[in-house]
């Protein structure tokens, strides 16, 4: 069973950074394409990032395009999602999760989840 499990949220000021990791486990992830979303409160699950991880190409959002770069570590089986010039906007819980095959952007094609970590921009 594939698990994934996430950790780096947190507070931080506009303008700042943060960096997001997701461990995956239980399979073999060299056809999986890894995808960040994120919720915000009273809003549905919006696509942020993705990547295949075997040639690690990427997609992002337009929202993060140019201040958010996904990429992974094979040998940790680790997805990252490093976030720049944070704004208060990118408040949201932010999921992990993983797909197999075709790189989509819906939520609704991904497979499976994590917990969730919890990212709050201030102003």
């Amino acid at each position: 069973q594939v698990q994934l499990v996430e950790s780096g949220g947190g507070l931080v000021q506009a303008g700042g950074s943060l960096r997001l990791s997701c461990v995956a486990s239980g399979g073999f992830f060299n056809n999986y394409v890894m995808g960040w979303f994120r919720q915000a409160p009273g809003k549905e699950r919006e696509f942020v990032a993705n990547i295949r991880w075997s040639g690690g190409s990427t997609y992002y959002a337009d929202s993060v395009k140019g201040r958010f770069t996904i990429s992974r570590d094979s040998a940790k089986n680790t997805v990252y999602l490093q976030m720049n010039s944070l704004k208060p906007e990118d408040t949201a819980v932010y999921y992990c999760a993983a797909t197999i095959g075709v790189a989509w952007s819906t939520a609704s094609n991904y497979n499976f989840w994590g917990q969730g970590t919890q990212v709050t921009v201030s102003s």
